[in-house]
């Protein structure tokens, strides 16, 4: 089973190295595409060094930056394997954990298989409350519409049969590609999604942490816009 592994990176100076090499000692990765989206620190200096490192390891970088949804539309359009995963660039997602995303696939009763933060036995920091409601609200928001009975729709850890991306075509750019992904998804007939239960290692703003309230807004309004004014 061919799994891709595509990581949008912006600004991720800290982490961004380890986050690949984490990936990479993953002997279930096939490819790993990296999408540089026009990073203002030194992150595409650690990522030119990096190239050509593994075989494995195709690097892409945004000439302007986009967002989180645009790099996530360069990497899954050259994306080859038969199973298409999200890793974000920070250290808040284990790839250790792929495997277990990955058995529903293997099995062969899923087409969709979604990490949950909230479903999860697994460690768990601490952080903010309010991140915690308002994913949780969201989640609720887009099952309302969807139809699915999802726990964590804004996890990073998304994973597709290739052909299930090949079935959709996403247009947001920036962080609302979450809402936009699942309410596409629950559109094809006879999908089928499974979650599983992840770890999770939240960081805070001063560690980096990027998305705000501002993002929640923008997430509430593409479930109203892909789900019903489609």
């Amino acid at each position: 089973m061919k799994l891709t592994i595509v990581m949008p990176v912006y600004n991720e100076e800290k982490t961004v190295e380890s986050v690949i090499q984490a990936v990479l000692k993953q002997d279930c990765v096939t490819e790993l595409l990296v999408v540089d989206d026009c990073s203002s620190d030194g992150t595409w200096s650690k990522l030119d060094a990096l190239n050509e490192t593994d075989g494995r390891l195709r690097i892409f970088r945004h000439g302007v930056n986009q967002g989180k949804g645009a790099a996530l539309q360069t990497g899954f359009c050259n994306a080859t394997g038969c199973i298409v995963g999200i890793q974000d660039a920070d250290l808040e997602y284990d790839p250790a954990e792929y495997k277990i995303l990955l058995a529903p696939f293997e099995r062969g009763v899923a087409d969709v298989v979604y990490g949950s933060r909230f479903h999860s036995a697994g460690a768990h920091r601490v952080v903010y409350f309010w991140h915690s409601v308002g994913n949780r609200l969201l989640t609720l928001m887009s099952n309302i519409f969807s139809n699915l009975n999802l726990t964590d729709m804004e996890t990073c850890y998304k994973f597709f049969r290739k052909e299930v991306l090949d079935q959709i075509t996403l247009k947001e750019k920036r962080f609302g590609i979450e809402p936009e992904i699942t309410a596409k998804i629950s559109k094809i007939k006879g999908i089928r999604v499974y979650e599983v239960p992840i770890s999770y290692y939240g960081r805070t703003y001063e560690e980096g942490k990027k998305i705000g309230w501002r993002d929640g807004v923008l997430a509430f309004k593409c479930i109203l816009q892909y789900n019903i004014f489609r």
